[in-house]
């Protein structure tokens, strides 16, 4: 992990949710490429979740050397199947959800 990586976490860690939401919206999101188009989506109790990352690096730790692919947190949103989640940065030190419904929320209270 470089000097830039942990700067860029320690500050993430330091953002209220709707700030991240604010930051994450226009960056790269990378995720691991299946074979065909779409998402490798896990099961879990809380309902299916896409792991994604904000750096190539944090996808490696999390698949290892894989096929991959990156697009913008809003344009990832729109491609999620219904009711999926993306889960961002899982293995970080502050992971979360990140849902249609909270860019929706962000987008109504910047325009208030």
């Amino acid at each position: 992990m470089s000097l830039r990586d942990l700067v860029r976490d320690e500050a993430m860690a330091r953002m209220s949710p709707a700030e991240r939401l604010a930051q994450l919206r226009a960056a790269r999101l990378y995720f691991q490429r299946p074979e065909s188009p779409g998402f490798f989506v896990s099961e879990t109790v809380d309902g299916p979740i896409v792991p994604v990352f904000t750096s190539w690096e944090g996808l490696a730790l999390f698949a290892g050397a894989c096929d991959w692919a990156s697009t913008t947190a809003e344009d990832l949103v729109e491609l999620l199947p219904e009711g999926v989640r993306a889960l961002v940065d899982l293995l970080g030190p502050n992971p979360f959800l990140l849902e249609a419904a909270m860019l929706e929320e962000l987008a109504e209270a910047e325009g208030e």
